[in-house]
């Protein structure tokens, strides 16, 4: 009897092993078939435009051509406009790729994922193509500083996913989907990131704000002075989400308040480089004011009559870091205009330096979020789309 046991025994474990390493094997294949059925999502933001010449660096580098055929390019790789294509050493491609071992640099800033190089009208185009979790957490200290609440930073972070992704689909046909500056949101590559930038998009991965089950227009601002604008007041445009609200948490920050003092004869410089039929500028005045307290128009007074311009247009051909909004007063005298404004931006959705001191309040980035944004919800977007 104790023979009969003693035989089977190495013969029932190897069994029982057997099949404990064949469940196993079959649990990791049938994860990794499941992570493979996710697909990665990416974006594509143009990080130069029409520039003059490109120089490309990094270890490691790997070229391509537009067929996915390897290029024998030694960096750094310098790269000009030719006729409908690029140029490198005198060769013309109609489109260069670039990977590396770690980043790609670009004219001295690094990169994550895939730098394309392609003939634009007045330059050379360059598009950076990366995970959308990775952009995220080189866009952080970007636009804000990851030094600030991990609440706030969190915020941010859903913010800005919203507002990709929205802009990804919106242009989904077209060469890329976001531009790096403020036109959208700006974006500098991955040599300021840190681990406070990486916990806040980590710690929110694939969140984002949605109304009604649809993924919503997520503009934000860096400070709204007081009150939000209503989106229609800046782009015609009614959304129930973005009505305005009433922010008294900026006001405290030293982005509120702002004095600028410039000459009647850069001005006038400014408005004619904006395309702006003007001489001899002699005065500014501001027109009416909407319900939350922005101007509707600026008027414009040259030897060529009244120029009426809308608030958005004014800060645009002046330069939107020089009027800072269209919360503000002006005096012309002496051949000066002085103006006095409040708030930084457009002033329409989330206020960003509002958001840090509701977190110093103790607001989660959820109830931060819905404040800003009344009547959306938070959800995951892999659940909407």
């Amino acid at each position: 009897m104790c023979l009969y046991h003693r035989d089977l025994k190495p013969l029932v474990i190897r069994i029982f092993l057997t099949g404990l390493l064949i469940g196993l094997l079959q649990c990791v294949a049938s994860r990794d078939v499941s992570d493979a059925a996710i697909p990665v999502e990416t974006i594509r933001v143009a990080i130069l435009k029409n520039a003059t010449t490109v120089l490309v660096d990094g270890d490691g580098i790997i070229a391509t051509r537009e067929n996915g055929a390897p290029v024998a390019l030694t960096p750094p790789i310098l790269i000009k406009l030719g006729k409908n294509a690029v140029l490198v050493d005198g060769t013309a491609y109609r489109r260069l790729s670039f990977s590396g071992s770690a980043a790609v640099v670009i004219n001295g800033k690094p990169y994550r994922g895939v730098a394309e190089a392609s003939p634009a009208e007045k330059g050379v185009l360059v598009v950076n193509e990366l995970p959308l979790e990775e952009y995220l957490v080189g866009l952080i200290n970007c636009e804000i500083s990851s030094a600030w609440p991990i609440e706030a930073v969190k915020a941010q972070a859903v913010i800005a996913r919203t507002y990709a992704l929205n802009r990804k689909k919106a242009r989904s046909r077209s060469i890329y989907h976001l531009e790096s500056s403020v036109i959208d949101q700006v974006y500098d590559g991955c040599e300021i990131e840190d681990s406070r930038a990486r916990r806040g998009v980590s710690d929110t991965a694939g969140e984002v704000v949605a109304y009604q089950g649809a993924i919503i227009e997520a503009f934000y601002h860096s400070n709204c002075g007081g009150r939000t604008e209503a989106s229609e007041n800046v782009w015609g445009k009614r959304l129930p989400y973005l009505g305005g609200v009433d922010c008294i948490y900026c006001l405290m920050s030293p982005s509120t308040a702002w004095e600028l003092k410039i000459s009647l004869t850069e001005l006038e410089t400014r408005l004619k480089s904006a395309g702006h039929r003007v001489s001899a500028v002699t005065d500014i005045r501001p027109g009416v004011r909407n319900s939350r307290g922005r101007l509707k128009h600026v008027v414009i007074v040259s030897s060529r009559g009244e120029l009426f311009l809308t608030g958005d247009q004014f800060r645009k051909a002046i330069g939107y870091n020089v009027i800072r909004s269209t919360n503000f007063t002006v005096k012309v005298e002496n051949g000066e205009a002085g103006f006095s404004g409040l708030g930084n931006g457009h002033g329409v959705g989330l206020c960003q330096w509002g958001a840090k001191q509701r977190a110093l309040d103790g607001f989660g980035y959820a109830e931060i979020l819905s404040y800003y944004y009344p009547g959306t919800t938070l959800v995951k977007f892999s659940d909407i789309r």
